[in-house]
């Protein structure tokens, strides 16, 4: 494996090397696990929470008739007017 290397700011921070931010796919504001063991660390992606769920709840219809769903809510709505001007 190859070495990077980074510096340490005043405040107790680094800039990940850009390389190893592609190898793990983490873009700006995703969160990253460290993890020590026998004074090495380790750094991780955090798995996203959204991602954890995706799938979860079972759509009415596979695929989803975006379509009619648009066309039931102008029906709707039309429905509506017409009857305010009643």
């Amino acid at each position: 494996m190859r070495s990077l290397q980074s510096t340490l700011t005043r405040k107790g921070q680094v800039t990940i090397p850009q390389q190893i931010r592609a190898s793990l796919g983490l873009k700006p504001r995703d969160r990253v696990l460290f993890e020590l063991s026998d004074g090495v660390v380790t750094l991780r992606p955090v798995p996203s929470g959204l991602l954890a769920g995706y799938g979860a709840v079972a759509p009415l219809h596979r695929p989803e008739d975006f379509g009619a769903l648009r066309e039931a809510f102008e029906e709707g709505v039309a429905a509506d007017v017409v009857a305010a001007t009643e």
